[in-house]
């Protein structure tokens, strides 16, 4: 029994057969639940973070380049699954992930004004480039080295970030559900990553994220101000 290529029938033999499933037939099924579960949850991942900075219209204490960066890794890191022939369940998240991730940075962008020269040069550098990339119309070693540079790339996404944070002793308009899903997505993609037989590059690559979110999700927490108390009125 095969569902998106998942095979329910290892766990449901043994289960007939009044046996609980063995590691060899349950962890493969679970990678690839949970790579599916991680697929679905990224179609929202930043929507907490866009909707905060509509509500409040602003970008206090983002870092612009942190997330253009973000956009540039997430295009190399899906064109690459894509050209190794991946499995969905093995990088669907990706794709989502860079959708959502150019929709906050034209967000990001709209209440930045006035946007400067550079910054357009930018953008218009990245579309010029990235069908190309995402098409894998290459060079193969090109596409390689492009890939080893992805993790740099995602780890200079991360750290003005981090920087700024700790710099403001504030992490300003960033969503604590964002990252905390983030987070969480990054340390369920190194088990699938792992499961799923991938590369080691790309094993290094959701460990190097989990990581990176981790040390943003802990700086939300701990320069979180405490809801000032209301003062009980006394009758």
């Amino acid at each position: 029994m095969e569902v998106l290529g998942m095979d329910f029938g290892c766990a449901i033999g043994s289960l007939r057969d009044g046996k609980f499933p063995d590691k060899d037939c349950l962890l493969p099924l679970i990678s690839k639940l949970l790579g599916y579960a991680i697929v679905a949850a990224s179609t929202t991942v930043k929507v907490p973070q866009i909707l905060k900075i509509l509500k409040n219209k602003s970008v206090r204490g983002l870092s612009v380049v942190g997330f253009e960066l973000e956009v540039v890794g997430y295009t190399i890191a899906l064109a690459y699954c894509l050209h190794k022939g991946l499995p969905f369940s093995a990088y669907g998240e990706l794709a989502f992930l860079l959708i959502q991730a150019i929709i906050l940075v034209a967000i990001i962008y709209y209440f930045s004004q006035p946007v400067r020269t550079p910054t357009w040069i930018r953008a218009l550098l990245y579309c010029a480039a990235a069908p190309t990339i995402l098409a894998g119309q290459i060079d193969p070693f090109v596409f390689e080295a492009l890939y080893a540079s992805q993790h740099a790339i995602f780890l200079f996404a991360r750290i003005p970030q981090i920087w700024e944070n700790f710099s403001n002793k504030s992490t300003g308009e960033l969503s604590f559900l964002t990252c905390f899903m983030n987070f969480g997505g990054g340390l369920v993609r190194v088990f699938t990553s792992m499961q799923e037989k991938a590369p080691t590059s790309v094993v290094l690559g959701s460990l190097l994220g989990m990581i990176t979110n981790g040390t943003i999700l802990s700086q939300i927490i701990f320069y979180q101000k405490p809801e000032s108390k209301k003062e009980k009125k006394v009758n």
